[in-house]
């Protein structure tokens, strides 16, 4: 039982999942604040795009 808890305590495979969840979150997290601060804002590019898209006029011959 000791031999058990010895190897328990050595072990960090634990430790390395934990930190790829907290990298994860962050990236995550990350990705949302770009999105919150860029939304908008493509949006509005789109809108624009899509009105100058609509009004040109076509050429046939």
């Amino acid at each position: 039982m000791l031999n058990f808890i010895q190897n328990f305590r050595r072990d960090e495979d634990g430790a390395v999942t934990v930190d790829w969840v907290v990298l994860t979150a962050a990236i995550v997290g990350l990705g949302i604040a770009v999105m919150t601060s860029v939304g908008g804002a493509t949006a509005d590019m789109g809108d624009t795009i899509s009105s100058t898209i609509g009004s040109q006029g076509i050429a046939t011959y």
